[in-house]
């Protein structure tokens, strides 16, 4: 139920809006098949498209002449970033940037908390170690195939913006949007990070800006992912040789600096990325890790994504990448923010078994 008690707003279909972004308008609520935080993301698409997740609902208002005139203006997004404009700092300066995120490879001490052994598929695992900092304990959950022949390639998953608002991970089950990548024969890895599910701490938004707050975050989930892919190497059935990086979304973005951190990465497939269009402080601006990145890259995105457009943040990233011409790849598709599932499968699951080797 929305704010205003109409209910069912949310999912199903996405519903056309009269304002208008340039030359197309925008739709909103989200729909049956895209993650669960675009029910309250902006989205545009052209007024013509025809696609089977697009609807619209009836309004008829009581007093039309009383309708303010911005009800139904265009809306105009104010960007504060011009990429062409800028440049990454020196490798010296980077240098330093890269020193803050060092941690002490202190014992991991890891324990097994749950296994889920039920689906014939599949087991899952919550597992718990020794986070990169404080006295914290980080959770992460292994999904591992129960087919093939182990070690298994390893993907380490981050998520969308959803993960900022949710407060348990009991019932943390198979993404929408990683589900495939388990059924393929390959093991999953959902590191638990700083400020999502239970590890809450009040930071509820995903993009970047200027704060020390949001500096500190940063770091952090870099030594998250770090302490994971330690615990990664403790593990027989994994193969540590063989570990890629899955971001979507927020997840996606920050796939343009958390794997410059880290050279045991040594794939990424994103979805839905770009370099967002806030300012941030240096030492965290993605502008100055991607084009430190040097691995294979595959960025799936939407052509006519509103958060992250593709001429003002999705090129720019790809650009910016350090990798060789011949080892990146850019599959745009005539969608929104987040691509047909079934699209996004098949460049994920074809870059995959392109870099770490086809699963029998």
């Amino acid at each position: 139920m929305s704010h205003s008690g109409v209910y069912d707003m949310a999912g199903n279909a996405k519903e056309w809006c009269w304002n208008a972004l340039e030359s197309n308008r925008y739709i909103m609520g989200g729909a049956w098949n895209e993650p669960a935080y675009m029910f309250g993301a902006l989205d545009a698409l052209p007024p013509f498209d025809r696609s089977p997740t697009n609807g619209l609902r009836c309004a008829r208002y009581l007093s039309p002449e009383k309708l303010p005139k911005a009800a139904t203006d265009p809306i105009k997004l104010r960007y504060q970033r011009d990429y062409k404009r800028e440049q990454p700092v020196s490798d010296a300066i980077f240098t330093a940037y890269k020193s803050l995120y060092r941690y002490d490879k202190t014992a991991l001490n890891p324990r097994v908390e749950l296994v889920d052994d039920k689906d014939p598929r599949w087991r899952k695992e919550k597992v718990t170690f020794n986070a990169g900092y404080g006295n914290e304990r980080m959770i992460t959950f292994l999904f591992v195939p129960k087919h093939g022949i182990p070690p298994y390639q390893a993907v380490i998953y981050f998520p969308g913006a959803y993960a900022l608002g949710l407060r348990s991970s009991q019932h943390l089950d198979l993404d929408l949007f990683f589900d495939f990548i388990l059924k393929s024969g390959r093991a999953v890895i959902y590191p638990i990070y700083k400020s999502t599910y239970e590890r809450g701490d009040g930071l509820s938004f995903d993009q970047q800006d200027t704060s020390n707050l949001y500096r500190d975050h940063v770091i952090q989930w870099s030594k998250d992912l770090g302490r994971t892919i330690d615990y990664v190497e403790t593990r027989t059935d994994l193969d540590n040789k063989k570990i890629a990086y899955y971001g979507l979304s927020w997840g996606a973005a920050l796939g343009g600096l958390l794997p410059a951190l880290d050279d045991r990465i040594k794939v990424i497939a994103v979805v839905g990325g770009g370099l967002w269009l806030a300012r941030a402080l240096a030492e965290v601006d993605p502008i100055n890790f991607a084009p430190r990145i040097r691995v294979p890259v595959l960025m799936v995105n939407g052509r006519y994504d509103s958060l992250l457009p593709m001429d003002l943040s999705q090129d720019p990233m790809f650009c910016l990448l350090g990798t060789p011409d011949r080892d990146k790849r850019h599959a745009v598709f005539e969608s929104g923010h987040i691509p047909p599932k079934n699209l996004v499968r098949k460049e994920v699951l074809d870059w995959l078994d392109r870099y770490l080797g086809s699963i029998n």
